[in-house]
């Protein structure tokens, strides 16, 4: 359903005037009491939504059936998404999510990235797991999560992060398996998926310490028969919001307006405009122009340089003195 053209201009200009040229959201302030009681939760959630998509991914399987299902689940439990659920197959290592009336399909040659995190507040959940439905890369699946569980072993106030990728790589590469060095995990604050420090998957010389209360994602990627690195894609199905602004198309207002109603900060999926732009050649049309506008910024789907099959695993810890925390789990 399409917006008015008269409501589309006014929501605009009215955040556009609630703070003048500051186009940052303003976010509600948290307690570290809170905080911590959030990050447990939405830690525990995300990882049980995960296990839930992880089963559902089965020979047959719609791919949009998984991510409307998994996404839907999340927010009739009161969760926001953290990000459109992951479902990047084969040679594609991440930011694949299913388009507007995805027919894709589960083949059993596949080998499944499932990714997903939960939000509330502005504190945000991050994990993942591989699916090898072809049952020929279960050596490839156990590295990364080898690396995963060598490296939160390695983890508490005082290690640097150099040393976090040193053990992810050496894991990886004693299993005759390249580490993606290109890709890795990263800090995790709130209303901020991506902040500092990057984890890296090998030993990138960052002498970067990690302490107590710090909350990272650490991410192992591993690629088999491939280059160990990966690039953009022309497929871009993920976006962020920057700030508003005045757009020409109806589309594009009514892509920005929905942005604004639903109170998206955290990433979204064009598919989640169905309901408010008719097709999917009006859906790209408009986001396009709010890109070219500087509105939002794309995140495209990174597949492997070298066309490698692709392995991930990923946990979000809490530093401690002594080790960490498994916050998904």
């Amino acid at each position: 359903m399409t917006v008015g053209n008269s409501m589309e201009n006014d929501n605009i200009e009215d955040l556009e005037e609630e703070d003048g040229e500051d186009h940052e959201h303003e976010h509600e302030e948290l307690d570290e009491e809170e905080e911590k009681g959030l990050r447990d939760e939405v830690g525990m959630f995300s990882f049980k939504a995960l296990q839930k998509a992880r089963e559902m991914v089965k020979e047959g399987v719609k791919l949009i059936e998984v991510a409307d299902s998994i996404e839907n689940y999340a927010r009739e439990n009161g969760f926001d998404i953290a990000f459109p659920l992951n479902l990047s197959v084969g040679k594609e290592a991440a930011h694949y999510t299913p388009t507007l009336s995805d027919e894709k399909i589960f083949l059993s040659s596949d080998v499944v990235k499932v990714d997903f995190g939960v939000g509330k507040k502005g504190v945000l959940g991050d994990c993942a797991t591989t699916v090898d439905l072809s049952g020929n890369y279960q050596k490839l699946l156990e590295a990364t999560e080898n690396a995963l569980n060598a490296a939160i072993s390695t983890v508490r106030a005082g290690t640097m992060v150099k040393d976090i990728g040193k053990v992810i790589s050496k894991t990886i590469s004693d299993m005759g398996l390249l580490p993606i060095r290109n890709l890795g995990g990263h800090g995790v604050k709130v209303h901020d998926l991506h902040s500092e420090p990057f984890i890296p998957n090998f030993d990138n010389g960052d002498t970067t310490v990690l302490e107590e209360g710090d909350v990272i994602a650490i991410e192992p990627f591993a690629s088999h028969n491939g280059r160990g690195f990966v690039g953009n894609s022309d497929i871009v199905e993920i976006y962020s919001i920057r700030y508003p602004v005045q757009t020409r198309s109806s589309g594009s207002r009514a892509m920005l307006n929905k942005i604004i109603e639903m109170g998206w900060t955290e990433p979204f999926a064009l598919r989640w405009f169905g309901d408010a732009i008719g097709s999917k050649f009006e859906l790209y049309a408009a986001v396009r122009e709010l890109e070219r506008a500087g509105a939002v910024e794309g995140h495209p789907m990174l597949i492997e340089l070298g066309d490698g099959i692709v392995s991930q695993h990923e946990a979000e810890v809490e530093v401690e003195k002594g080790g960490c925390k498994v916050l998904t789990k």
